[in-house]
């Protein structure tokens, strides 16, 4: 089977990056007429390479450093990188600043290739490449072969064909984790246990946290398909046509995804057509570049930085937690409350930086930040970004994303903190858990561990059988059929509280027996909406904790309390239903012998109903316990031994009246002994 990853170039301005490209596919990058008038690369520019079993998709990015941006969303989910660089120049600014954006992107693999180098002698080259030596030292390109070429004369441009496909046939190597001391030390010095503290080296023993997942391609091939877009255009004849990197998953014709549109609002879309490389094709797959027709989707709305992606798994946000990375180049660090331009995908955002556990992250350290953005993006677990300077005239940094959809904590709270270092462990059990600590009372869906926690998708159905059998995480199902997961200390909370709730509602009306389940939880609607809040009312109920229905709820614990008056009238009215048999008094027929205790007389039946004395068949008629067993019994032996019985019948069984007979044959229906078949009720 063929291979297919994505190449992006990267070096300063005029050192050859889209020559070079063209000498290996004989393809020009440069598309736009400003572009070939100025004889300067502006915008990303895309390319294919065929190396046998390895298909490669080439972007070529701008070295202008106005157009730094540009080249960002052209370094978006690439494999290897191709640092070009002229024998004539050697090392530039952009150079260094491609470099490091590169790094910050977790770039893993590459090449060096030395441009321009018929217009050298064999020193010059020589010294050129001991200084690019000494500028990827530590970096994923030390050890990378540095090739000279000449797009002019075609000198190694088949050497370096040669070096790409020994590159592709490798599988790519684990992203580096930062080093102690040095340009990145401290990278695990434990936030919660730094506090404030000096940045400095880490300490003995400790290591560098654990590579995310999606950084190898095997990773982000498993996850769900997602393309974040760097172009639009129109094609006659089929309408809107968009352009990106797919940096996951796989998505087919006919299919439906995602429009994430870069102002919070999602539209699910139609995949009209696929090409890949000026082919049609049925279907892409993470590693190619893709142009993708969309039914109905108006060009004028589609910008660089929206996304595609499979419906429910991209959710936008304009708070995120990140793991943040100040670049050794800068001179002040990056400070608290620092407005800055997030690159994150294709996307390009002034964000605020707020800074979790210290006031400045200093050049080459690490640090825990939110960014809050002025419009919202998508992002998933892990995903590395880059910061820039308000001005967009120098690199930061740049970091992972820890919480993509995240919610303010507050500075040095160390418990948040705690739970944010969670995150990035090396066990999904132990990430699963912090994105329920964090989803709060509100709890999650299953899905979302995909994105939040960077779960593979097959692993997430026994991922939370596992949790929830250990009893670390519930699951409840709502009215709506939708699952949702909260955290088993979070459910436990909720309990107490809709058991404390139902505790000050019994202590308010001491004789009233259950109270409306709505109105109840009604008092709790600030820690969860309606839904998650019934959910654990039923867990109560099939615990035994609570007891009732649908619509009525009560402790049970709880036993109503009556004063002695009370409860001499609660014996009489049981009597008066004893003695009365099938035919007894309304509940209004008492109110005389109530007296002051009038108001509570409907307490006072329920409160006899909740002892066992009597039933309830309607609200103005009640058996006694004894009767309504007693007229079980008749009506079941005589449906036993007949076709059916009338109303008239039942009536004349039980030696009573049409008043009673009719509530008692609907009662009868009410709790499943019987059913109605036309105008006889049979046994059900």
């Amino acid at each position: 089977m063929s291979r297919d990853l994505i190449l992006g170039t990267a070096g300063h301005i005029d050192h050859g990056k889209t020559s070079l490209v063209k000498a290996l596919t004989g393809i020009d990058c440069d598309r736009l007429p400003e572009e070939k008038a100025r004889g300067i690369t502006i915008d990303i520019g895309f390319a294919n390479l065929d190396l046998g079993d390895v298909r490669l998709g080439i972007v070529d990015v701008p070295g202008h450093e106005r157009f730094v941006k540009n080249m960002l969303a052209g370094a978006t989910g690439i494999d290897l990188a191709l640092l070009v660089v002229a024998a004539d120049d050697s090392v530039m600014p952009q150079t260094r600043e491609h470099l490091e954006i590169l790094k910050l992107l977790r770039v893993r693999s590459g090449l060096i290739a030395l441009t321009k180098a018929d217009l050298v002698d064999e020193t010059t080259r020589e010294v050129v490449a001991l200084e690019l030596r000494e500028l990827v030292r530590g970096s994923f390109l030390e050890n990378a072969p540095i090739v000279p070429t000449s797009a002019h004369t075609g000198m190694g441009i088949e050497e370096l064909k040669r070096e790409l496909a020994k590159l592709c046939e490798e599988p790519l190597p684990p992203t580096p984790s930062p080093k102690k001391g040095g340009g990145e030390r401290g990278a695990a010095r434990g936030f919660a246990s730094t506090l404030c503290g000096a940045p400095g080296e880490a300490a003995s023993g400790e290591t560098a946290p654990p590579p995310f997942l999606g950084d190898g391609v095997g990773g982000r091939g498993s996850l769900p398909f997602r393309l974040p877009i760097d172009r639009a255009f129109v094609v006659q004849g089929h309408g809107t046509v968009v352009t990106g990197s797919a940096v996951s998953g796989s998505v087919a014709v006919g299919e439906e995804v995602e429009w994430h549109k870069g102002d919070g609002t999602i539209e699910l879309v139609r995949v009209r057509g696929l090409n890949n490389h000026g082919q049609p094709v049925n279907e892409v797959h993470r590693g190619q570049r893709a142009a993708v027709n969309l039914a109905g989707v108006p060009h004028d709305q589609v910008r660089r930085g929206q996304e595609l992606a499979r419906p429910g798994y991209l959710a936008p946000s304009k708070v995120l937690t990140v793991r943040l990375f100040a670049s050794a180049e800068i001179r002040h660090g990056i400070k608290h409350r620092l407005p800055v331009r997030l690159h994150v995908g294709t996307a390009e955002v002034m964000a605020t930086v707020s800074l979790l556990d210290c006031d400045t992250v200093d050049a080459g350290q690490w640090g825990l930040a939110q960014l809050f953005l002025i419009e919202p993006v998508t992002a998933v677990w892990g995903q590395p970004f880059v910061v820039r300077d308000s001005s967009a005239e120098h690199t930061l940094g740049g970091g992972q994303v820890v919480q993509p959809n995240a919610t303010k904590v507050r500075r040095r709270h160390i418990e948040a903190i705690e739970h944010i270092e969670k995150l990035w462990a090396d066990s999904p059990e132990t990430r699963a858990l912090a994105v329920a600590w964090f989803a709060s009372s509100h709890g999650f869906a299953p899905t979302d561990l995909v994105r939040a926690a960077g779960v593979a998708p097959d692993h997430v159905e026994a991922l939370v059988a596992q949790l929830t059998s250990a009893g670390k995480l519930a699951e409840l199902t709502l009215a709506s059929n939708r699952r949702l997961l909260v955290h088993a200390g979070r459910v436990t909370e909720l309990e107490t509280r809709v058991l404390d709730t139902l505790a000050a509602m019994h202590a308010e009306n001491p004789l009233m027996t259950t109270h409306d389940r709505q109105k109840a939880l009604a008092r709790l609607d600030y820690v969860g909406d309606e839904q998650l809040l019934q959910a654990v009312a039923d867990r109560l109920v099939r615990a035994k904790k609570l007891v009732g229905d649908a619509r009525r709820i009560a402790r049970a614990d709880f036993k109503p309390k009556l004063s002695a008056n009370q409860r001499k009238l609660k014996d009489k009215i049981v009597e008066a239903h004893v003695m009365a048999g099938f035919a007894p008094p309304e509940p209004k027929e008492f109110v005389n012998q109530a007296g002051g205790n009038a108001g509570a007389l409907a307490d006072i039946f329920e409160v006899a109903c909740a002892e066992g004395f009597l039933v309830k068949v309607t609200s103005e008629f009640y058996l006694s316990a004894d009767a309504e067993a007693e007229m079980r019994r008749r009506v079941t032996e005589r449906l036993r031994s007949g076709p059916g019985a009338t109303v008239a019948e039942i009536r004349d069984l039980l030696g009573t009246t049409r008043k009673y007979a009719v509530p008692v044959c609907e009662y009868l229906d009410r709790i499943g002994l019987t059913k109605r078949d036309g105008d006889v009720r049979v046994l059900k």
